[in-house]
């Protein structure tokens, strides 16, 4: 058997779109790049000072906190207005069709995700596949980079790691903590970043991933 685990969000499905739409509603389309920027500096700190937290009050404190340095203040209904937007985020076009493909290769397949149980369900109704094995951040008390996600995985799959491949877009969140644990990885590098860590793999998006998987772990 071999696993394919999935970080979520900004390997599937559009992340950035999806914040960057809520950011220019509230605070206007001039102020939205330096918004988003901000907003990946500040989530991981509200992840760490507070684990058991729920990834919609996570979303929920890190907009209080960007209201704050714009000082504007945050009318009540606005103050969820990423976790209300979140199910209607879009996949990456490539992304239903190679997952479909992983699936008829055998590729058994899994989410890894910062978010919450009712999130991930909605976002696997947009990418159109059966993901066997999910794990979310609110259902463990942790947050990658932390390596219980991966630990909880192997828990309920009992998985060889030389048959296992991450796949993700963050190096820090997930690429990372994945190969400290010995297990291959394949970074989604949609934006064409530099970075000095080396992953096992390097695709700009998920188009040849199912391919460069079965040259990974190839079928017994």
């Amino acid at each position: 058997m071999r696993y394919a685990t999935f970080d979520c969000y900004g390997t599937l499905i559009d992340w950035n779109a999806g914040i960057r739409s809520e950011l220019t509603a509230l605070f206007g389309e001039d102020d939205a790049d330096r918004l988003l920027e901000r907003y990946h500096e500040l989530e991981p700190q509200v992840q760490s000072e507070d684990p058991d937290q729920s990834y919609r009050d996570v979303m929920s404190e890190v907009l209080k906190r960007l209201a704050k340095e714009q000082k504007r203040r945050l009318k009540k209904d606005e103050r969820d207005a990423l976790g209300r937007a979140l199910p209607k985020w879009r996949p990456f076009p490539e992304v239903p069709r190679a997952l479909t493909e992983l699936q008829q290769r055998g590729w058994r397949l899994g989410l890894l995700s910062n978010s919450d149980r009712d999130f991930i369900e909605a976002s696997i109704g947009r990418l159109g596949v059966d993901f066997p094995f999910v794990v979310v951040a609110s259902e463990i008390g942790s947050y990658k980079p932390a390596t219980r996600h991966w630990e909880k995985f192997d828990e309920e799959a009992g998985v060889d790691p030389a048959r296992h491949v991450h796949v993700a877009a963050s190096i820090y969140h997930d690429i990372k903590p994945a190969q400290s644990l010995g297990i291959r990885t394949v970074w989604i590098n949609r934006m064409a970043e530099k970075t000095e860590y080396e992953p096992t793999c390097e695709l700009p998006d998920l188009s040849s991933l199912p391919d460069r998987l079965d040259e990974l772990v190839p079928l017994a």
